[in-house]
């Protein structure tokens, strides 16, 4: 690839990124599931889930490899998930949250791996948010969420994470939430910061999608509804680039 990853993500104009959990996919789905990214017009493919019961990880970066000419990025639920056929990786720092493991224990362990990789590697401050239900996230790392109607930790969070040298802030409220990210609190953190901003979680509709492009979310992703529903993959993908 002559444009890197993280020049992608930074370009001015919203983007839509599918998260593929290799437990969740067999090999036709997710054949099937990338002629519906290839025809949306997705920007980019992230692949990860916080357990990974079979082993597809790297089956599953292959076949989209295979499939897609678009970035296949690695969005890691633990130090485990590294591939070399990927194209980047988001390195995940959990600064919402206060448990050492995951703001730097797990990439002491990754990080040898990582570098042998040769992968891009985007330092990630991932902020989990309240989103009405206990995440598989939350639940994992120990963490508690942002308040939803905190505006003002989630700004204070996010700029901490700019100030260290991080070159990106996700911004979850965990797979399958009730309500996604609230769009005064991303409207907040897109006039504190400057770096690019993911937005993930409880996302179901295109009227949710474009309402977060709106407010500044340079990549929206989606994947749980998308399980359910994939006829809604282009209405979202065109709600987001219009």
């Amino acid at each position: 690839m002559t444009e890197t990853v993280y020049s992608h993500l930074s370009t001015s104009r919203s983007q839509l990124a599918v998260l593929i959990d290799p437990d969740n996919q067999t090999p036709d789905g997710l054949r099937d599931m990338t002629a519906r990214i290839n025809a949306a017009r997705v920007d980019m493919v992230l692949v990860g889930g916080s357990l990974l019961l079979e082993d597809r990880f790297e089956e599953t970066i292959r076949l989209l490899k295979q499939e897609t000419s678009i970035p296949v990025v690695i969005f890691p639920g633990n130090n485990y998930q590294v591939s070399r056929a990927a194209d980047a990786i988001l390195l995940l720092s959990l600064i919402s949250g206060r448990n050492p493991e995951y703001l730097i224990g797990q990439h002491v362990v990754a990080a040898p791996h990582i570098r042998e990789s040769g992968l891009e590697v985007i330092p990630t401050g991932y902020m989990l948010i309240d989103g009405g239900r206990v995440s598989t996230t939350s639940y994992m790392t120990q963490t508690v969420p942002i308040p939803h109607d905190k505006a003002d930790i989630a700004v204070a969070t996010a700029m901490a994470g700019e100030l260290l040298g991080l070159r990106a802030i996700y911004m979850e409220a965990g797979s399958g939430a009730k309500s996604s990210i609230p769009v005064e609190m991303l409207q907040a953190v897109r006039r504190a910061i400057s770096i690019p901003i993911i937005t993930g979680g409880g996302i179901r509709t295109p009227e949710q999608a474009e309402a977060l492009a709106q407010a500044g979310s340079n990549l929206i992703v989606v994947g749980n509804i998308l399980e359910k529903q994939p006829e809604l993959l282009l209405e979202i993908s065109l709600a987001v680039h219009q």
